[in-house]
């Protein structure tokens, strides 16, 4: 078997070119590989076109690169907590493909299992199938381009969309555990859209933040299977942000 660790995070992603197609794990700030952006952020890569949940916060995340203006187009079902995406959106900087959220999920994951496309119910008698949703502005706030029309089709009297996969050139994760070999174990919800990112990738990069033995890992326990995996990358000392905080009142006191 072939040991797919390499020395660093800037030597995983050294050879992401300018406008390469990145699928990106993570749920919000949860599960999200910072080790990876940060070194391709430093890297310089520009021209990107992300697919992921969301694009990070202002200031983390995703949300560094865009605010170097480093990423042209997004394929995200949320775009909240990110006032420069909003500017950047709205002042047609950038190209924004709205995608709901178990639609964004299978794209991603039927890519990985090497399916083209699929009819799901999700988006029907909107504008997800029916186009026209705003994808990028120009300076003038007018509608430059939207969204096209998708096919629909009836099955068992019920109407449903047909949604193409997703396969990027490459795929970036976070894992609690990984092996020489690439088999990766995520951490409670920190697995969100990870595995189903490290399928899509064409070339997947995993940053983990225990590496082990091949063998150590429980077969049974192994989420991702290192087929999907070409590179792997120690990251341990990685910072973990709450991206909102709540704090719960104490008994008997005021609102």
């Amino acid at each position: 078997m072939i040991d797919k660790v390499v020395a660093s995070a800037a030597e995983a992603v050294k050879d992401i070119p300018d406008g390469a197609s990145l699928a990106v794990g993570g749920f919000g700030l949860c599960g999200i590989p910072v080790a990876l952006i940060d070194a391709l952020h430093q890297q310089g890569t520009r021209d990107l076109e992300t697919v992921s949940n969301n694009c990070g916060v202002d200031d983390w995340g995703l949300g560094i690169l865009l605010k170097d203006g480093r990423i042209r187009r997004t394929i995200s079902s949320y775009v909240g907590e990110n006032k420069e995406f909003a500017r950047q959106y709205l002042a047609g900087e950038l190209e924004v493909v709205l995608t709901p959220q178990g639609t964004l999920a299978e794209k991603l994951r039927a890519g990985g299992a090497g399916i083209p496309a699929f009819y799901t119910a999700a988006g029907v008698g909107t504008q997800v199938s029916e186009g026209g949703l705003p994808q990028k502005y120009d300076a003038g706030g007018n509608v430059a381009l939207a969204s096209s029309p998708k096919e629909v089709r009836t099955f068992n009297g019920a109407d449903y969309v047909l949604e193409e996969s997703l396969t990027p050139d490459f795929g970036l994760v976070h894992a609690w555990k990984g092996d020489r070999h690439g088999n990766l174990v995520f951490h409670a919800t920190a697995m969100n859209f990870n595995p189903l990112c490290a399928m899509a990738g064409k070339v997947t990069i995993a940053e983990v933040e225990e590496l082990v033995e091949p063998g150590e890992l429980d077969p049974e326990h192994i989420h991702v299977p290192g087929i999907f995996v070409q590179r792997v990358v120690l990251a341990p000392d990685g910072e973990k942000r709450i991206e909102k905080r709540t704090v719960a009142l104490q008994a008997g006191a005021g609102a």
